[in-house]
């Protein structure tokens, strides 16, 4: 099993991010489930690379030609794939991977996060969507899709296909539970 990982390629101000990171590593090489991610060397993407790569775990980073030296692309991946573009960089992750998993990130993360919503919505995949709520780093995000379901603008299956956990181990464990494979 693989579940495509979105993140933060800055460090973030949170000193509790890198142990997040590292425990979420253990919990899933204890599953053995590998990472597919964007590629990066930097920040929580390059955390969470080193931590998975120093416990043998498989990591696979997908990083399109122009942020190969703004991002720097890891070193040590098991497997490198560079392509030419963001929006390749996304379906290529997703046929890597068989869940998604956000964690604390930016707007290269959102996007990330409202595309699969979105690829799962209209009906191009049906795999699980994961977000790991650190310290409630999501919270205002999850209270406006709830205000849009509220006011029929979101449908409810759509938000209620996002499965939330406030830990690594809880996020992995529903993840394990949720995912089909054909």
């Amino acid at each position: 099993m693989r579940v495509n990982i979105f993140c933060a390629s800055r460090s973030g101000l949170d000193p509790s991010l890198p142990t997040m990171v590292q425990q979420l590593a253990i919990a899933l090489i204890k599953n053995k489930v590998g990472v597919v991610y964007g590629g990066a060397n930097d920040g929580l993407m390059g955390i969470l690379a080193d931590h998975v790569l120093a416990l043998k775990g498989e990591v696979i980073g997908v990083m399109p030609s122009l942020l190969v030296a703004r991002e720097r692309a890891h070193a040590g991946l098991t497997e490198l794939f560079e392509v030419s573009s963001l929006a390749t960089r996304k379906e290529k992750m997703a046929s890597l991977a068989d869940c998604f998993l956000v964690l604390p990130g930016g707007l290269g993360t959102l996007d990330e996060l409202f595309e699969v919503l979105t690829w799962a919505q209209v009906g191009l995949h049906n795999k699980p969507i994961a977000i790991l709520n650190h310290h409630g780093y999501y919270n205002h995000l999850l209270t406006f899709l709830e205000e849009g379901v509220a006011n029929q603008l979101i449908a409810e299956k759509d938000f209620n296909r996002l499965l939330v956990a406030d830990t690594p181990v809880g996020v992995v464990e529903k993840l394990l539970e949720s995912v089909v494979f054909d």
